[in-house]
Parts: C-alpha cells; structure tokens; sequence
C-alpha cells in the first residue's frame, strides 16, 4: 500500500511514516499543499493522511484537490484542532476518516485494516459508500466522534453496514436500541452518506414538548392557533426541505399526531396548526427509539400502521457493554477533542482506567462514556488519568476520591450530577424525577450544559 503524510511539522510527519513503513507501507512526505500535489502527479497513492492547519495553509481546501488528483484516494484528516464542525465539513469534501492528535500505531493499524476490508467488499461485488460521501469521526453531535469505523465491533460494524446501503435511498429507516447507543450519530452519518447531504438535517426530540407544542414543531403553526402563537411559524418537516427529518424517541409521539405522521408518510402532506392550506414537503424520515414498539402497538399506545411505513429499513444499534472493543478508542478520542475544547495539552489515560472503563457495563452507553471522559479532563489535575478521575460508581471498593471537598465550583458539581443522571435515564421525565426538578428546568439545564 502506497501512504502519503501531509503535515507542516517534520518530527509528526516522519513518525506516522515510520508508523507506516513498519505496516508495510511504502510512504512519502509532504510539508505543504503544492510538496502534496507534486508527490501524487509523480506516483500514485492509495491513502493520504492530511493535517488541518499546513502553516498558513488549510488542509480542508486542498482536500478536494488531492481528490481530483487522485479519483478513489483514501483521505485520512488528522488534526489536533478537532472539532465537530470540522470534522463534518472533512466528510462533505470527501474525507474518509477523522483521527485527531495523538493517535496510536494502532489506530493507524486500524484505519489501514478498514481500507483493506473496504477493498474487499468492492471486490466481491457489493455496492459501497462513494468516495464523495466517505465516513469520519461525531459527535456528536456530529456523526463523528461517537462513531468509532476503526474499531468498530462485529455488531456496531452490521449497524454502519446497513446505514451504508440505506443511505442511498430515500425508504424511512428506524434505529433501535437503548439510550445513548448513538442512534442520533448514526441518523447523521447516514443524512451525511446521503444524496440529500447538502440539505438540512432536522431533529424533533419527542418527549420533550407538550402535545401542543410538538405538532407545532413538527408541522408549524398560523398565528392565533393557541395560546403564545404571536405569528405564523414554519415546522420543522418545512424547514427540512429536501433534506432529512429526524425524529428521536418517536415511540414517545402521541396518538393524534401518530396520525398526522402517518399520512405525511403516505403522501407528503400536512397543514400548520390552526392552519386550513394543505402544504407539501420532500423530506426522508429516520426516527429512533428505545422502546419495544411491537409491543407498544400490542399495548395499544403506537399505531401498526405508522409502524409498518417507519419500519422499512430497521438498524439496531447494540448497547456499549457489547462493545468492548470500542470502549478504550472511543474514551481516547473523546478525550482528544475534549481537551481542545477545553484549551488543555494532550492528556493520557492509564492503563488502570483502561481496564476499569472496559470493564464497567455503561448502562448509559456511549453518552456515560463521553460524560466520564469530560469530567476527567475538567477535573483531573495532571496529564495522566487514573481511576481516581473517573466517576465513584465505576471503581473498585477503595479506591481514593481526590476531588471531593476540592476547589470547584458548585456550578461544576451540578453539571456533572445532572449529566451523569440523564446519561443512565432512559427519558428526560425519568432523570426530572431523580433530580426532583420539573421537565422544563431539566431541559433548559441539559442545553447549557452540553453546549
């Protein structure tokens, strides 16, 4: 395999080749977009590995010319900037992978192992993601941090698989599974591989808004129509347009608007409340939930019909305690970006807490993870995080709490209670009631806290 190293920074770009070459790889460098483009015209590479920030250059504008360059190059970003946004405007130009500074030799190993698989299913015949719409690292909130296609498991790797042929598409598709799995990740990865990519990306949280104000949401309203309803307002199905609406914890929806839904579905139409004129939008429905809906329709609380046009293309996402593989690279990479965001140097997680984290069984999945790991890193005062870092109820019998009755702020405290609450709470209502405050509060606290 033929890698090419783009990176400003000499003492990086010949580590990750000396990485590389020991893979077998045969590897060439480049310090700068026009060294790059001269390298591939002189011989042509299978894989490239791209920084962000080339000096006064910037890594996402040579993207696609490396691209045009090389049609069906592998463009692995790396960056100790990450973030979200970048890591989303990456995939839109046609990176494949997102691994932020500082990687392990095994994480390149598993990058090289996924193009190897890759080039194994296109030469067995069946169709694969375009290299255009390739997949990266949410978060969420982007698809990327929280969707680890490196290391993905058995079970998580049949997850992306199905959402890779979907994607294509424009059949609803219905993610299942517990809490926190990263159902909300997987619905953007797939608008992301989508035709419909460069149109917006709605999401509707169920549970969180009164009847009223969900139809509302979901479909606008006129002026008048209730109480508070000061001027004519578009939904979110309008405001989707051409794009993907996704509804999460939709076995929450009321029954009333079960049926609205329903006959959107079937013909693309609805009406604003309070509101006569019959409306018309394009937009392709992924919902999510954490329910078992053929019972719910049993039990008389969701509709058969409603579930048999959502249940089109059905993708269960496995909890995080079947994932543990995934456990350690995800906790890695969430401290990564979390560290950036929180202006602190590259931090290391021991291999105690290591051990501990793939241990523990994450009853609040992927979200408790990414909660402990942020934590750690506003906590935690060195550069390495032992099991003192992370929350109580995951370390053995004993082990010393250095952080209680420290200097932090009550503000600080709050917000990691709360977090930790929902991260183990199937529902917002659930966590309001252990936090003994109403849903609206809960609400408003959730959005300060994880913004």
């Amino acid at each position: 395999m033929r890698a090419l190293v783009i990176d400003d920074e000499k003492n990086i770009r010949r580590a990750l080749a000396l990485c590389l070459e020991s893979l077998h790889c045969e590897v060439s460098e480049a310090a700068n977009p026009a060294q790059a483009l001269e390298q591939l015209a002189r011989s042509a590479c299978d894989l490239a590995f791209l920084d962000l920030r080339l000096g006064n250059d910037d890594g996402l504008e040579l993207l696609p010319k490396l691209l045009a360059a090389r049609p069906g190059l592998e463009v692995i970003v790396i960056t100790a900037y990450a973030t979200i946004e970048t890591a989303v405007e990456a995939i839109k130009r046609g990176a494949r992978d997102y691994l932020p500074k500082p990687f392990t030799p095994a994480q390149i190993r598993a990058v090289l192992d996924r193009l190897e698989e890759r080039r194994g299913r296109a030469q067995s015949g069946p169709a694969s993601v375009p290299a255009e719409s390739g997949a990266a690292l949410e978060g969420g909130s982007s698809p990327l941090a929280e969707i680890d296609l490196a290391h993905a498991s058995a079970p998580m790797r049949a997850a992306i698989e199905m959402i890779e042929r979907a994607a294509p598409h424009d059949a609803p598709v219905l993610l299942s599974g517990e809490s926190g799995t990263g159902k909300t990740m997987l619905a953007r990865l797939l608008h992301e591989l989508s035709p419909r990519r460069q149109k917006p990306f709605a999401v509707v949280s169920c549970p969180t808004l009164s009847e009223e104000l969900l139809a509302s949401e979901l479909f606008g309203h006129a002026r008048g129509s209730f109480t508070g309803a000061l001027r004519d307002k578009p939904g979110r199905v309008e405001q989707a347009q051409g794009g993907t609406l996704f509804l999460d914890e939709i076995g929450e929806l009321p029954l009333s608007l079960q049926a609205k839904l329903l006959r959107f579905l079937q013909d693309k139409k609805f009406e604003r409340v309070g509101d006569d004129q019959t409306r018309t939008a394009d937009v392709r429905i992924v919902a999510a939930t954490h329910r078992d809906l053929h019972a719910d329709v049993q039990a008389g609380r969701f509709r058969e019909d409603l579930l048999f046009r959502l249940d089109v293309v059905a993708v269960a996402v496995p909890p995080l305690r079947e994932r543990k593989s995934e456990i350690v690279p995800l906790a890695r990479r969430f401290l990564a970006l979390l560290a950036a965001a929180a202006n602190r140097p590259a931090l290391e997680l021991t291999r105690e807490a290591e051990e501990i984290l793939t241990s523990y069984s994450w009853p609040g999945n992927v979200r408790e993870l990414r909660n402990a790991i942020e934590r750690a890193v506003i906590l935690a005062p060195g550069q390495k995080l032992g099991p003192e870092a992370l929350p109580e109820k995951m370390l053995p019998e004993g082990t010393p709490r250095p952080f209680l009755g420290g200097d932090f702020s009550i503000d600080s405290v709050e917000r990691e209670h709360i977090l930790s609450v929902l991260a183990r709470s199937a529902t917002l209502e659930e966590a309001a009631k252990v936090l003994g405050v109403d849903v609206s509060t809960l609400w408003r606290k959730r959005k300060r806290y994880e913004t």
